[in-house]
């Protein structure tokens, strides 16, 4: 798909005002969750092993620092003067992710890990794989009526919190049932791929687009309003 500039409309300052109290309570949900997320995660993998399981908990952590960012941002009377900078907290932290998951995967795959099976990883990456999709939805919707390209970018890390879950659970059951290790290694490096490119577009302000069909040219039915151009929204 292509993606092109959703167009710039005002909003009602009541409406408003839904739309970033809905964000604040989204945001501090997602962090609520990544903070357990991370604990059993990181403890899970120490203890069998599993260095798909700590580079998941090392996901979590960078999940609740983006989310943060975002918190930080509608914690100010006017959001959009910190959009700039929000959105370079989010484009580090999705460079960040890639880095860790790309390490853990070659180090996976070169022979330096040997993971265990691990029942608590199998349901921690199943429940995540149910929440994760849900909160991105969320907070996408709503950055995207709000107009706010941090809150759209932060919901993309969500959802690649979404897709690692689903590389942990295929990953950890492949290893208990069959002993494939590296089954997850390889889903992981093209997450690393994907996360690359949304830190990219997070940086370059990107993130608050449209999709438009490949087919028809037309725009897909998710229409929301884009955020106003980033150039003066720092200053």
């Amino acid at each position: 798909m292509t993606a092109v500039p959703l167009t710039p409309q005002p909003l009602p300052a009541v409406r408003r005002a839904v739309l970033v109290r809905r964000i604040r309570w989204i945001v501090a949900a997602t962090i609520g969750y990544n903070v357990v997320e991370a604990i059993v995660a990181l403890t899970a993998g120490t203890v069998a092993s599993s260095a798909a399981l700590l580079a998941f908990g090392l996901d979590s952590i960078d999940e609740v620092l983006s989310a943060a960012a975002v918190a930080w941002q509608f914690a100010a009377p006017h959001p959009e003067r910190r959009e700039r900078v929000t959105l370079r907290l989010i484009a580090v932290s999705f460079f960040g992710l890639a880095a860790f998951v790309t390490f853990d995967a070659v180090r996976s795959l070169l022979g330096f890990a040997d993971p265990q099976h691990s029942p608590v990883g199998l349901v921690l990456a199943a429940v995540s794989l149910v929440i994760m999709p849900v909160l991105s939805y969320l907070e996408r919707r709503t950055g995207r009526e709000l107009g706010s390209a941090s809150a759209v970018a932060d919901s993309k890390q969500t959802l690649i919190c979404a897709w690692l879950s689903a590389a942990l659970l295929v990953g950890l059951a492949l290893n208990a049932t069959l002993g494939w290790a590296w089954a997850d290694s390889i889903a992981a490096l093209v997450i690393a791929g994907f996360a690359v490119r949304e830190g990219v577009e997070a940086w370059r302000g990107d993130a608050c687009t449209e999709p438009v069909s490949v087919l028809t040219g037309e725009r897909e039915p998710e229409h929301d309003h884009h955020h106003e151009h980033l150039d003066g929204h720092d200053r």
